[in-house]
């Protein structure tokens, strides 16, 4: 018995001793390890709960994107949210490029986006930039976008090919100058434009421009037109043709196309010089001026530019670009929820117009999302003044700047949620 019993001792002796020692913890008092910290998120992606309910695997492919999409609404409001008057009218602006001191100004007025005309693309002595520099300068301006609000700049240029053309015509930047639409599709048809635009858009973006104002919709068979030359030259149905396919590949190469010049130029004289009065009727519109932007729209373009027109069947009185009726057209009639940008309100068609020199707020309270202008250092601190007498709502601007936060998103400019 004293044998069996120190056997039996010596047997857990040694099973301790097997075991180092060490006692074994309960699974009721052992200290499980706690996950790892999450990284910080960027400050213009505030960090927004997935919902808890449903089983994400059960979810059909619709419901994981209706999730998704909700997710995404979710915390771009609450960056809107985070965001100071002054941040948000800025991002209400696609300013002309300051010729100096660009990027402090970008900065200094929270710019959303900066258009480039020809002389952004050459330094100060009037060269031609080579693609590194011009590259470079670019950067400097999302630098300074990302220091001050976090929210990176829409950098856009007029890109249509033939008579409006800005980057193409630095050699050091692409090895042509874009040929026009118009004399693409007549030697080569839909796929010698479609591919043309391919090939424009990814260099467009591997410089840093990552907006191209550009197709041109409007309908124009006359070579006396003043927009002949910028538009296909072809029939209301052709035309739309080609601004879907031309919407679908840039949207593929993940450049912003702008759908212009709503709601058609048609035979109008050019608003750079003065007004043009459109007395056509509105079932001319329907039937013809419409097809090519209802196209684009439906291929999810996602901003529209509206002319200096005067459409007298929808505003006798205003400019389209400062209509409301005209605005509500485009977001009632044609279904368009992106956004509506002002051609340039320096332009003389709106100038002779807006004489109290508030243009920019007169297009904001028509229903305009972003204004385009070389003369954003006057007119913004305008928007500003009547914000803060109640002239123009607060709501309005915030749902202007969260259609401008949601096609930065659209574009892959605002970083996904890790």
């Amino acid at each position: 018995m004293k044998r069996r019993a120190f056997a039996l001792l010596l047997c857990l002796l040694l099973t301790l001793a097997a075991c180092g020692g060490r006692q074994i913890e309960s699974p009721q008092t052992a200290e499980e390890p706690g996950p790892p910290e999450a990284p910080a998120e960027p400050k213009y992606l505030p960090e927004t709960k997935e919902p808890k309910d449903g089983d994400p695997e059960d979810l059909s492919e619709e419901e994981l994107a209706a999730r998704r999409a909700a997710a995404d609404e979710a915390r771009l409001r609450e960056l809107l949210g985070g965001m100071t008057m002054e941040q948000k009218v800025g991002q209400l602006f696609f300013a002309g490029c300051p010729a100096s001191g660009a990027a402090d100004k970008i900065a200094q007025y929270h710019l959303g986006g900066v258009l480039l005309f020809t002389p952004d693309f050459k330094n100060s002595a009037g060269a031609w930039l080579s693609a590194e520099d011009f590259s470079a300068k670019l950067e400097t301006y999302q630098t300074a976008a990302a220091y001050d609000t976090g929210i990176p700049l829409l950098i856009g240029s007029d890109e249509e090919g033939g008579t409006v053309t800005r980057a193409s015509r630095n050699p050091n930047l692409f090895p042509s100058v874009s040929r026009a639409p118009q004399q693409l599709y007549r030697e080569g048809g839909l796929g010698a434009v479609l591919n043309d635009t391919a090939q424009k858009s990814y260099l467009l973006r591997q410089l840093g421009i990552n907006v191209n104002f550009a197709p041109v919709c409007d309908v124009s068979m006359d070579r006396n037109d003043f927009i002949y030359a910028r538009s296909l030259g072809r029939n209301a149905a052709e035309t739309e043709a080609y601004v879907k396919g031309v919407v679908q590949v840039m949207n593929d190469a993940g450049i912003g196309c702008v759908l212009k010049h709503f709601p058609g130029y048609g035979n109008n004289a050019d608003t750079h010089t003065g007004a043009a009065l459109d007395k056509r009727p509105l079932e001319s519109f329907r039937e013809c001026d419409f097809l090519p932007f209802r196209g684009g729209i439906e291929m999810g373009a996602p901003f529209v530019l509206v002319s200096h027109n005067t459409v007298v069947c929808m505003d006798p009185e205003r400019p389209a670009s400062l209509s409301p009726a005209v605005h509500d057209v485009l977001r009632g009639e044609l279904g368009f929820d992106g956004v509506i940008l002002t051609d340039d309100l320096a332009m003389d068609a709106v100038t002779a117009y807006a004489g109290s020199g508030d243009a920019a707020v007169q297009a904001l309270l028509a229903g305009n999302d972003m204004l385009v202008t070389t003369d954003f250092e006057r007119q913004l601190p305008k928007v500003l003044e009547a914000a803060a007498d109640g002239t123009l709502p607060e709501e309005t601007i915030d749902a202007a700047c969260l259609r401008v936060l949601r096609a930065k998103q659209t574009l892959g400019l605002l970083p996904e949620k890790g």
